[in-house]
């Protein structure tokens, strides 16, 4: 049958891609809408095979929050370039994702791909069909959700850097303290809430690294642990967010900021992704 210009453009409407590819999907389907999205989605899957091993270390982050404020998520879709990620259809595709992910809160990455993009096709059948679209690999490479009393979300210039943070305080007080704390996170990156938080592992390599250099720079063997300790506590003094100083005011930390801002108020969970 003969394809006119008109269908060539509903398909590249639908799909986003290019116009001789729709049209020649269009002719191998025989001008059947439905079979030729098909052929689309397969040439995404031959190039996203073709491009399996091609790192994907450009992208979008992005953060967002429910309209009430409880809710967070919070995604990375990698690309190759700069160029693409850089696309307003891109920027658009990334935060249709996220308007999923919001609405429907999948627990994981995994459940997320999982999801209806639309009425025929999954979040990861989408992506794929994308690959076909843009030529690139794709990777919806981390994704989070937090709940909490208040959730904050934090979009760093350029949507290289996203960060969370709950709070256990939803007051109308804490809105602009929750901001300040989720771009210390951005700014600095805590690996835990507390010392607590800080697991086994990361604790025993510090005190042993803390020993070794006592040792290195002369110290007793016997006070070697000592040291280690003092220097383990710097340690949590800078790497975990409550003890961290607060950017804005060194004289104080990120602990005493909060119970400043509320009595009691603090941190119950952030994520942060970054692309670098």
């Amino acid at each position: 049958m003969a394809i006119t210009a008109s269908d060539v453009n509903k398909l590249r409407q639908q799909t986003g891609a290019g116009m001789m590819d729709c049209k020649n999907a269009l002719v191998e389907a025989n001008g059947d809408f439905e079979v030729a999205v098909d052929v689309l989605r397969k040439k995404g899957q031959k190039i996203a095979a073709k491009r399996g091993d091609n790192e994907a270390k450009e992208g979008l982050v992005l953060a967002q929050t429910s309209a009430d404020g409880t809710i967070g998520v919070i995604l990375t879709l990698n690309c190759e370039t700069d160029f693409v990620a850089k696309n307003e259809g891109y920027v658009n595709f990334v935060q249709s994702i996220v308007d999923i992910a919001l609405d429907k809160l999948p627990a994981t990455g995994e459940e997320l791909k999982a999801l209806s993009y639309n009425e025929r096709l999954t979040v990861e059948e989408k992506i794929t069909e994308q690959v076909g679209v843009i030529g690139e690999k794709l990777d919806l490479s981390s994704y989070a959700v937090i709940n909490a009393a208040k959730v904050v979300a934090y979009n760093h210039p350029g949507n290289q850097l996203a960060t969370l943070v709950g709070l256990n305080s939803g007051s109308d007080v804490i809105a602009e303290a929750g901001r300040q704390v989720a771009m210390q996170i951005a700014a600095m990156n805590p690996i835990a809430i507390d010392k607590d938080g800080v697991d086994a592992r990361t604790i025993e390599r510090e005190i042993e690294v803390g020993k070794e250099l006592a040792i290195q720079e002369g110290k007793p063997v016997e006070m070697a642990e000592k040291i280690a300790m003092g220097r383990l506590n710097k340690f949590f003094q800078e790497n975990t967010l409550l003890s961290q100083a607060f950017v804005r005011d060194n004289k104080v930390t990120i602990e005493q900021f909060l119970n400043s801002t509320e009595n009691g108020l603090t941190v119950t969970d952030f994520k942060r992704f970054s692309l670098s």
